[in-house]
């Protein structure tokens, strides 16, 4: 047997709480999160990082978790669908969401909300998008678009997801232009 592929133990933060795990190296963060902690929020949607079922939050900055070797995120703070909530009452985004029927069959629905959560973050603290270089004061329909584009909805809920990010967005004093 080749020895990096050996079983380890490593632990990751997720959702605020240090879990150990007992995995091969190669396992991606997606199947440690489904497979080994037993969250089932994270989807596992085509398992190449197109359509974006798979995102979470680690360090507040969205990943594709299916691309991602749970291993290399020892020590950084993961936060899955599932961690979003605070005191029994849902995150913004979450809310949002179903005010505005962001979601049909739902699958995608977890790597939306952990995806929108996080475009919001870096929008406000002003990373380049292809829209724009960074310097955009105001969210458009083109910058929500190109931000959110890795993110796919078999069911077209897009005007609901769209409306939910911009309720949340505009909730946060945000610049919102249609």
């Amino acid at each position: 047997m080749n020895p990096s592929n050996e079983i380890q133990n490593f632990s990751l933060r997720v959702n605020g709480i240090e879990k150990t795990l007992r995995a091969e190296p190669r396992v991606s963060l997606l199947d440690a999160l489904r497979d080994h902690l037993g969250l089932h929020g994270t989807k596992k949607g085509c398992d190449q990082g197109a359509c974006g079922a798979c995102t979470v939050l680690v360090d507040g900055e969205r990943i594709n978790s299916c691309l991602a070797l749970a291993i290399q995120y020892e020590g950084r703070e993961i936060v899955t669908i599932e961690g979003l909530a605070k005191s029994g009452q849902p995150h913004p985004m979450q809310q949002a969401f179903i005010d505005h029927d962001g979601f049909q069959c739902g699958f995608c629905t977890p790597g939306q909300i952990c995806s929108a959560v996080g475009m919001l973050s870096e929008f406000r603290n002003q990373m380049p998008s292809a829209v724009t270089n960074g310097s955009a004061a105001e969210l458009t329909d083109a910058e929500l678009r190109e931000r959110m584009s890795g993110n796919l909805c078999r069911c077209g809920a897009y005007v609901g997801i769209r409306e939910a990010i911009l309720q949340v967005f505009s909730q946060a004093n945000g610049a919102i232009k249609r």
